[in-house]
């Protein structure tokens, strides 16, 4: 068993298959998949973090044509437009992002919103449409955000407000987007307008290309260290054809609410990752730290912080692993919604307690941004951006609970009429 370990060999610094132990999920192709990833994040992301931290582009763009060659992003797109997803499978996915996850600062973080944002095209886009985006973006020479959010709509998507108005052969989308992720550096926007009523029945997609007359983007500060960076986008009377409509008009929410299942389970992964970094660096710490003569994991107090934060990492990424089996499977996202929006909510939850256990066990050296605790302090501010976007933990508690009752509570209200 010990000759198949891979990566950290201290206990719990590493998924449980790392370590050597039997799985049904994972191949050869998956232990390969895993060298290339660890290979790159060590020598192409890592070193360079708080160099790109510190400068207005963070990380450049042309790590994502590297990510590309090294075999690393095409595993999310089909081979038609340059991927190699038909030769993979959602366990190559979650090793890239829980690779990734190990690098801090959002580094290649574009690479999880192209992954998000290109669904839509992919499923419900003209042939002309794919063809004039994909390949580009497949490769790593062009990039496209989600455009969903807006200042009095984040997580209530069935009342945004930029419309979409159709005027001679375009569609004049006049609004603003808040908290566009990678928006600074999109070449395109899978954007998420009014063209009807009011409620989800009256939205629809659009794909605007962000060079486009009318479009203003800000980059916007953020809480946590970011080397991809989130934007407010101001589109006034700008005028996108009517042939880059992504499928239906008003079918723009239901196309999205398939989409959010994926984006749910790339944020748990990461968000499990971090939280395993929070773990790594505090009981590495603990071993070598002393106080009151001994070392730190010699106190009991600290070890039983450590092994609650093990718990439930190791439940966390079980669960990862369960949905990434069933998306392996076929199984169609609408049975997935609430699997996916629990995932989320207890990876975000995971997070959140190890980045404060992380904190309390290196105490002072976690709330500077020099020396050991360097990284826990980044990661405790990192918290925010796993249990916010993709539907914050209130919404999708909220929602596992509607969809559980749902088909019931019909046969009830039906049954008392």
């Amino acid at each position: 068993m010990q000759s198949d370990c891979f990566g950290e060999h201290l206990m719990g610094c590493e998924p449980n298959w790392y370590q050597g132990f039997p799985s049904p999920y994972y191949t050869d192709s998956h232990k390969d998949f895993r060298k290339k990833c660890r290979e790159f994040v060590e020598t192409e992301m890592k070193p360079h973090v708080e160099d790109w931290i510190k400068s207005p582009e963070g990380y450049p763009a042309s790590l994502h044509a590297k990510a590309y060659q090294a075999g690393l992003q095409g595993i999310l797109f089909p081979k038609e437009f340059g991927g190699a997803r038909e030769d993979t499978d959602y366990f190559h996915e979650l090793i890239l992002w829980d690779e990734m996850g190990r690098c801090s600062a959002q580094v290649l973080g574009q690479l999880q919103i192209n992954s998000m944002a290109i669904p839509p095209v992919l499923l419900h886009g003209s042939e002309a449409m794919k063809a004039a985006v994909l390949p580009a973006v497949v490769r790593g020479e062009k990039s496209i955000s989600l455009m969903i959010s807006e200042p009095q709509a984040g997580s209530d998507v069935a009342n945004l407000r930029t419309t979409a108005v159709k005027q001679d052969g375009c569609y004049v989308v006049n609004g603003q987007k808040k908290w566009i992720t990678g928006g600074h550096r999109a070449d395109f926007f899978t954007c998420a307008v009014r063209t009807g009523d009011p409620g989800f029945g009256g939205i629809s997609l659009l794909l605007i290309p962000s060079s486009s007359p009318g479009i203003t983007i800000r980059k916007m500060e953020t809480q946590f260290d970011n080397t991809n960076g989130t934007a407010f986008v101001t589109l006034e009377d700008v005028r996108v054809p009517e042939e880059n409509l992504i499928g239906d008009e008003g079918m723009g929410f239901m196309y999205l609410m398939y989409n959010f299942n994926h984006e749910r389970f790339v944020i748990a992964v990461g968000a499990c990752r971090a939280a395993r970094n929070c773990y790594e660096e505090s009981i590495k710490y603990a071993l070598k730290r002393r106080t009151f003569g001994k070392q730190l994991i010699e106190h009991q107090a600290i070890r039983m912080k450590l092994a609650e934060m093990l718990r439930q990492i190791e439940a966390v990424h079980d669960s990862c692993e369960r949905v990434a089996y069933a998306l392996s499977q076929g199984v169609p996202d609408l049975a997935l919604g609430a699997t996916c929006a629990l995932l989320k909510v207890n990876s975000s939850r995971c997070f959140e307690f190890c980045a404060r256990e992380a904190s309390q066990i290196f105490g002072g050296s976690s709330i500077v941004r020099e020396g050991q605790g360097k990284l826990v302090e980044r990661l405790y501010r990192d918290v925010r951006q796993a249990a916010i976007p993709g539907g914050s933990e209130e919404i999708l508690l909220d929602f596992t609970i509607r969809q559980a009752v749902a088909k019931d509570l019909k046969k009830h209200k039906a049954a008392k009429i």
